[in-house]
């Protein structure tokens, strides 16, 4: 028993042996491992030793690595997890036009169903159209409308409370009772017909609160119940998503306007001012201004005769005295130039003891320079 005992702890000394050994050919926490050039030395401390990485290191592999200034920075796994998200750029008119569409629909929806509603917005994103797809909570009606004159199409969704609300409240139901919800069931034609007046009024209104910017006319195309039949577009096309909330007193539901960025192109440029009627690098002042002081900036005008060509040795010769023959007579007509620009043409004369120039034509642009 003795001898066992013994046994046993010799084996636990030399276990603790090696495991000392281990821990002191193991590299320190956040430090560099063995160089290859340690022989070895380096080679026997890496056999059987498995490295811990520390926190640093693990962040480094994840994209949590420190940026310059001190932020989290996006790479790495991070980048890859948000690839899938849509960053596009910024329309601040579309936020106006959505701003004067709550206004205008608060009005609208109060006569349409004779009640007092309160429309207002949520939130502004950008998503991708399939995924926009996957996201709607069903059951709910699909609204596909097409824009007429940008020639591209654009989709309303009506949740299911706001169906069972707008058909509660135009059917006469009593105020401060809940709207009933059957789930499971499809909708009546009675259900589609009232969505189909109210898509017709927030459609309207819609084209109104682009008017400003550019007269549109959204048309409604047709109703649908499955996303898959609602597809106006690639998945992976990106669009932009309103969310409206539209509130009956005790009743109200969400109303969603989706328009691709294909359907906005049309008027991107416009969409991309930071205020209505803004003129990129234009100053409709100043040019006015330039435009009146130029009827007063005096331009000096040169009467040419005749233009003749001489060779460089014969221009050398040329001393006081030398006569050049022109090939013009006291009936030819005379050019009047601006620099190099033809001007004029008209005929030498004298009046009050001055030669002047009577205009008879004026030269085109086409015609070229002076002779």
């Amino acid at each position: 028993m003795a001898d066992e005992q013994s046994q046993t702890q010799s084996e636990e000394e030399k276990l603790a042996a090696e495991w000392a050994a281990m821990a002191e050919n193991s590299p320190a926490e956040g430090g560099d491992a063995p160089a290859a050039g340690d022989g070895e030395a380096g080679a026997e401390g890496a056999v059987g030793t498995t490295r811990v990485l520390n926190q640093n290191e693990i962040d480094s592999l994840l994209g949590f690595g420190e940026g310059e200034t001190g932020g989290k920075d996006n790479s790495g796994i991070r980048a890859i997890i948000d690839s899938a998200l849509v960053s596009y750029e910024r329309l601040p008119m579309l936020e106006v036009v959505f701003d004067r569409l709550v206004r205008m629909m608060s009005t609208s929806l109060r006569n349409f169903t004779s009640d007092n509603v309160e429309v207002s917005i949520d939130n502004i994103t950008s998503i991708r159209f399939g995924d926009y797809l996957n996201s709607i909570p069903l059951p709910a009606m699909l609204s596909v409308f097409k824009a007429e004159e940008w020639d591209n199409y654009g989709l309303l969704t009506v949740d299911s409370a706001l169906i069972y609300s707008i058909v509660d409240v135009l059917l006469g139901g009593r105020r401060g009772t809940a709207a009933m919800r059957i789930e499971g069931r499809p909708y009546t034609t009675i259900e589609r017909n009232l969505v189909e007046r109210l898509v017709s009024v927030v459609l309207s209104d819609l084209s109104g609160a682009f008017d400003p910017l550019s007269p549109v006319t959204f048309r409604f195309e047709r109703l649908e119940t499955n996303p898959r039949f609602a597809t106006i577009g690639r998945p992976a096309n990106a669009a932009v998503l309103a969310r409206l909330r539209v509130d009956m007193e005790d009743r109200g539901g969400r109303l969603e306007v989706l328009l691709p960025y294909a359907t906005l192109e049309p008027v991107r440029e416009i969409l991309l001012q930071g205020f209505l009627g803004e003129k990129f690098g234009r100053d409709s002042i100043w040019e006015a201004h330039l435009a009146g002081e130029l009827w007063y900036t005096s331009v000096p005008i040169e009467a040419v005769l005749d233009t003749v060509e001489l060779p460089l040795r014969d221009v050398l010769d040329l001393k006081v005295g030398s006569r050049v023959l022109l090939n013009v007579n006291s009936s030819s007509d005379v050019h009047l130039v601006c620099g190099d620009l033809a001007m004029f043409k008209g005929k030498m004369g004298r009046k009050g003891g001055h030669i002047a120039i009577r205009i008879s034509e004026k030269m085109e642009k086409d015609r070229g320079h002076s002779p």
